[in-house]
């Protein structure tokens, strides 16, 4: 069938699988990451403020630097042989390193932990997201269908990582490991120099492109935009989210796995919206379904903040399987309708996740001082009314762009 000749598309398959090892290795240690620092090594609600804070302020130094060279790079692999080797490392970093430093001398942990996370991690992510959206508007297929297989990955992760959680946390570090392996081998049989002399081309960028971009104040206002809803929601959705809900149950480890289970169940849905949701996209333009995540994000805060039903908590906690794609998939569309799409990894690491951990690095410490004082439901109808306030800018403030399928800058042979 014609609707899915991308799965013929041998660059459609080596981007499902950077984006279905790194998102398997990442959520093995990351999806009960909060729950590990708080339950397994004690951390107060203000330390793993600290820890978040630290950790996005370190990212957003890689970020940057990541952001520029690759789009210097283009569909070169330099960035991404160095993601390879930190997750080959992650299982005895954690282990032998990571977790002694938290235990016994905090401050050096904190410093080195955040080094290790932000290169592979919190900056990796979003640099291999921008390298497959590359890949998409080089080789004729939505990033969005590739992107799938990472969701996919990360609910098979999450599923793994709650039922040897509860058996020892350090079976999760050595498959972090093993699939770090995995990846190495996907890294060595893509030939990236095949695009040198293929049938695809981008323009080259230089340092007036970079300039432009930040002297537009729609860059601003979008950043805007990302710092007041996302940076908010994943506070919301990581620091505090896993340990509420974990503190439903009678008793922590039942919840801890009843949250596996879950989060494997909603990774799912979220493959799927991944795959489906860049056609909505396309349909209804990138501004209209950034706002339509910001009120499902409201919607989720809210309900949180209202009720303490296990049922009622965990089914909302599958609106994130919506919530995730329309945002994702949002931002490159809305970064190549409104800006040079040869800058894409740019816009998308300083505009949406710069931004996004500069809200974390800002308002995590405060937020776990605020936890400690009044609780759960006080921080979550405080995070419903900014977000709200700030979804109402975006309504007015945001630019509805060009069209939102648009390939500017690429020149492509239509032979695929």
């Amino acid at each position: 069938m014609k609707a899915f000749s991308f799965l013929k598309n041998e660059y459609y398959r080596y981007a499902s699988g950077y984006s279905f090892l790194f998102f398997i290795a990442w959520s093995l240690w990351w999806s009960l990451y909060a729950i590990w620092l708080k339950g397994t090594i004690g951390l107060t609600g203000t330390q793993l403020g600290t820890l978040y804070s630290v950790n996005q302020f370190t990212s957003m130094i890689f970020m940057i630097g990541y952001g520029i060279i690759q789009d210097k790079l283009g569909l070169k692999k330099h960035l991404i042989w160095l993601l390879s080797v930190i997750l080959v490392l992650t299982g005895p970093f954690l282990i032998y390193i990571y977790e002694p430093l938290l235990r016994h001398n905090f401050s050096l942990g904190l410093a080195i932990g955040s080094l290790f996370f932000g290169i592979g991690y919190l900056a990796g992510c979003g640099l291999l997201d921008s390298f497959t959206e590359k890949m998409a508007r080089a080789f004729c297929f939505e990033y969005g269908t590739a992107r799938a297989w990472g969701s996919f990955g990360y609910a098979i992760g999450a599923l793994l990582a709650g039922i040897f959680f509860a058996i020892n946390p350090h079976i999760n570090f050595w498959l972090v490991s093993l699939f770090g392996v995995c990846f190495i081998i996907i890294n060595m049989l893509f030939k990236s120099e095949q695009t040198a002399s293929g049938t695809h081309h981008l323009e080259k960028v230089h340092k007036d492109d970079f300039i432009a971009v930040f002297k537009d104040i729609k860059f601003w206002i979008f950043v805007l935009f990302i710092t007041g809803t996302w940076s908010f929601y994943n506070i919301y959705d990581q620091q505090m989210f896993p340990v509420f809900y974990a503190g439903l149950f009678s008793s922590v480890e039942t919840g801890t796995r009843v949250y596996g289970y879950l989060n494997s169940f909603q990774v799912v849905l979220e493959a799927i919206g991944m795959a489906v949701i860049p056609f909505f996209v396309n349909k209804v333009g990138a501004k209209k379904a950034l706002i339509a995540g910001g009120m499902i994000m409201i919607c989720r805060i809210l309900v949180s903040a209202t009720s303490e039903s296990p049922y009622i908590i965990s089914l909302i906690k599958l609106f994130h399987a919506i919530e995730v794609p329309l945002f994702v998939i949002s931002v490159f569309k809305y970064s190549v309708s409104n800006f040079d799409s040869r800058l894409s990894s740019t816009i998308f690491l300083v505009g949406f996740q710069i931004a996004s951990s500069l809200g974390i690095v800002l308002l995590s410490i405060p937020v776990g001082m605020l936890f400690d004082a009044f609780g759960y439901h006080f921080v979550f109808y405080l995070f419903s009314a900014i977000v709200s306030v700030i979804l109402l800018f975006g309504v007015v403030f945001l630019s509805n762009g060009r069209n939102t399928g648009s390939r500017s800058a690429v020149v492509q042979n239509e032979t695929l």
